[in-house]
C-alpha cells in the first residue's frame, strides 16, 4: 500500500532561524528543527540537549506521596512485611526492582510478587491476594498496576493489608480505597508532567521516601535511573518533559555497566561495547527481557536486574535469551496466520476501520506483540483475541489520532475486564460478545477516522539536500536522542534525487542504493525493502524519506540514510 508523505510543520519563522544558528551555533536544518518543538530561545535549548537531575519535578507535588512515604517508613520501623506487586513486562519488572532494591537497601523487609501472565494475567487477582495473603503482608505497594483493582484492593482491605497503589495508567470512574494512590492521570492530580511510565513513579516514591528520610535524593536518582530509563524506553510512553530527562540519564547510566544482570544481556544482545541507544533497548533488549513474563515467569527478570552474584545474572540472562528465541518464532507464525485471517476475513481493507481477530492456537504472551506489526502493517487498529476455557484475552494497539483506551470504554458492557492507555490496552471477554464488539469497535472508529488516517503515513519533518549532510548534522542530531513517541528519530525528505549505479539486496532482502544530487552521494539502505530493485533503473530520479545514522562497520564511521520510503520524481 503506497505511503502518504505529510509534512509536519509549515514554513518557519527565517528570522528566528538565523536568531538560533547566531545563538548557538548549530546548522540551519538543526535550528528549523528546534523550532518546530517550540525551542527558540537559547536557553530552551539548552534543557533540550543538556536534561539534568535538577530538572525533575519535587515528587511531593504528588497528592498522596507524602502519606506514602510515612506509610513506608512505619513499616520499616516496625520490620513489617512490604510486598511489592508488580506487572510482567519491562516497565513493571524494572519498577518491581526498583523498590525493591531500594527499600532493602533502607532494611525493609520486602518481597515482590508478579502475576503470571497465562494464569492470572494483567493486575491485581483473587488469585494474586491469596498469595500475598500467604507470604503474610502487612503493606503492599503496586506498581504499574492497580488504579482500576477496586474489589481486589477491598479485599485486602477486608484482610486488614494496607495498600499503596503507585500507576501510570487512566483511571475509571471509582478510585480504589487505597491507602495512598500515586498516578498523575488522576483527575485532581496538581503533578504537572502525566506522561510518566510505572517504572518513572517508582522512582518517584523511592527518591521522595529517600528525602523524607533526610538521604540525598540525587544519589539514589542517578543510582536507579538506569531501570527507569529502561521502563520508560520500553513502555513507548512520550519521551519528553520529565522521560525524557529519566531516559537520557537511565541511558548514560546503562553505558556504565553498573547492573550486573542487565550487563550480561547488553552482551547476549550484541551491545558489549557499543554506545547504547533508545533503539537498543525497544528492540533488542527490552523483547529479551519481555520474554521472561511472556514465555514463563517474570520473576527471572526482577532476579536478573536484582542479582549480585555474576554467576547468578550470567545464568538468568542466558536463561532469558533462550526464551526470547523461543518467542521470536511462535511470534513470527502468529504473525503468519493473522495475516492470512485478515486477507480472508477483509477483502476491501478500504471498507475496514478496525482489525479483530480470535484463535484458540494463540500463546497469549505474543499476542500483544503480533497487534503492533499488524497495526504497522495495515495502519488500523487492532486487537488480537486468544480464546481458552471458554473466555477470550486480548490485546489492542491503536494508530495515531485514535484512543483504544476510550473506544474500549464505550463498550465495556461487552467486556469482562479492561484496561490500558491511548495506544494499547487489555482485555477479557466472552467468546460470543466478539462478533458484535467487532461490528461496534469498526462503526466507531468509522465514524471517528477519515480515510487519509487509515492510509498508512511518513511524517517528514523537513526537506533538505544532500549538500546539507555532513558530520556536523550528524553531531547535533545525535543531541535529540533518546528517540522515542513525542521525540521520533526525524525523518527528511529530498527530492530530484538520482540513482547512482545498480542497487543490490543484502541480508533478508534490504534494499542498497547510492543517491546523488548535484555534486553529493549518499549510500542509503531500505530495511525490507529489497523489492523495489527492479525499479530502480540507474539514472532515474527520486524523492526519498529517510533519517541519517552513523553506520560503523570496522572501525570505520560513515554517515548513511536509512530508507522509510522512496517515490519517483514527479
Amino acid at each position: 500500500m503506497r505511503k502518504k508523505w505529510i509534512r509536519e510543520a509549515g514554513k518557519v519563522n527565517k528570522e528566528l532561524v538565523n536568531r538560533l544558528v547566531e545563538a548557538i551555533g548549530c546548522p540551519q536544518v538543526i535550528a528549523r528543527l528546534l523550532l518546530q518543538y517550540d525551542i527558540d530561545t537559547p536557553e530552551k535549548a539548552e534543557i533540550f540537549f543538556n536534561p539534568s537531575i535538577e530538572d525533575l519535578h519535587d515528587p511531593y507535588i504528588f497528592r498522596d506521596m507524602q502519606k506514602a512515604v510515612e506509610r513506608i517508613n512505619l513499616a520499616i520501623q516496625r520490620n513489617e512485611k512490604i510486598i511489592i506487586y508488580g506487572d510482567y513486562d519491562v516497565d513493571g519488572t524494572t519498577a518491581t526492582s526498583i523498590l525493591l532494591m531500594g527499600l532493602s537497601e533502607l532494611g525493609a523487609n520486602v518481597e515482590f510478587y508478579i502475576p503470571n501472565r497465562m494464569i492470572e494475567g494483567y493486575g491485581l487477582s483473587i488469585t494474586g491476594n491469596k498469595a500475598i495473603e500467604t507470604m503474610n503482608a502487612d503493606l503492599v505497594i503496586t506498581v504499574d498496576c492497580g488504579i482500576n483493582a477496586v474489589d481486589e484492593i477491598n479485599d485486602l482491605n477486608e484482610n486488614g493489608i494496607d495498600v499503596i497503589v503507585t500507576d501510570h495508567h487512566t483511571p475509571k470512574e471509582t478510585l480504589p480505597e487505597a491507602y495512598a494512590i500515586i498516578d498523575p492521570k488522576l483527575k485532581d492530580s496538581k503533578y504537572p508532567y502525566s506522561e510518566l511510565s510505572g517504572a518513572g513513579i517508582a522512582l518517584k516514591l523511592l527518591t521522595g521516601l529517600f528525602k523524607y528520610l533526610g538521604k540525598d535524593k540525587h544519589d539514589v536518582t542517578e543510582r536507579y535511573c538506569d531501570l527507569a530509563g529502561l521502563g520508560t524506553i520500553a513502555d513507548i510512553v512520550p519521551l519528553t518533559g520529565e522521560n525524557r530527562i529519566i531516559a537520557r540519564l537511565g541511558i548514560e547510566r546503562l553505558q556504565q555497566r553498573k547492573n550486573i544482570g542487565i550487563n550480561y544481556l547488553l552482551n547476549l544482545s550484541g551491545l558489549k561495547k557499543l554506545q547504547i541507544k533508545s533503539s537498543d533497548i525497544v528492540f533488542k533488549l527490552a523483547p529479551r527481557i519481555n520474554a521472561a513474563g511472556r514465555m514463563g515467569s517474570a520473576d527471572r527478570a526482577v532476579e536478573l536486574m536484582t542479582a549480585t552474584s555474576p554467576d547468578l545474572a550470567k545464568k538468568l540472562a542466558l536463561s532469558i535469551d533462550s526464551e526470547n528465541f523461543k518467542r521470536q518464532k511462535i511470534d513470527q507464525e502468529t504473525f503468519r496466520t493473522a495475516c492470512n485471517m485478515i486477507e480472508a476475513k477483509y477483502p476491501n481493507m478500504n471498507e475496514t476501520y478496525f482489525i479483530v481477530l480470535a484463535a484458540e492456537d494463540w500463546h497469549p504472551g505474543v499476542i500483544g506483540i503480533v497487534a503492533s506489526k499488524i497495526v504497522e502493517k495495515y495502519n488500523r487498529p487492532t486487537i488480537l483475541i486468544t480464546l481458552s476455557e471458554g473466555e477470550g484475552s486480548g490485546s489492542g494497539r491503536s494508530i495515531q489520532n485514535f484512543d483504544i483506551f476510550e473506544c474500549l470504554s464505550k463498550y465495556q458492557d461487552y467486556l469482562i475486564s479492561f484496561g490500558g492507555h491511548k495506544y494499547a490496552a487489555g482485555l477479557t471477554i466472552l467468546p460470543e460478545y466478539i462478533d458484535l464488539l467487532e461490528k461496534k469497535l469498526n462503526e466507531y472508529a468509522r465514524d471517528r477516522l477519515s480515510v487519509q488516517e487509515i492510509q498508512p503515513q511518513i511524517s517528514v519533518i523537513d526537506e533538505i539536500n544532500l549538500q546539507d549532510i555532513d558530520e556536523e548534522l550528524i553531531k547535533w542530531l545525535k543531541m535529540f536522542a533518546p528517540f522515542g513517541p513525542g521525540n521520533m528519530n526525524p525523518i527528511f525528505m529530498s527530492t530530484d534525487v538520482m540513482v547512482v549505479g545498480y542497487p543490490y539486496t543484502v541480508g533478508m532482502n534490504h534494499l542498497k542504493i547510492k543517491g546523488k544530487q548535484k555534486e553529493k552521494t549518499l549510500d542509503m539502505i531500505g530495511f525490507n525493502m529489497g523489492d523495489l530493485v527492479p525499479f530502480l533503473k540507474k539514472g532515474s530520479k527520486i524523492d526519498i524519506a529517510y533519517s541519517l545514522e552513523e553506520n560503523n562497520w570496522q572501525n570505520i564511521s560513515k554517515i548513511q540514510g536509512k530508507l522509510k520510503d522512496i517515490r519517483p520524481t514527479e
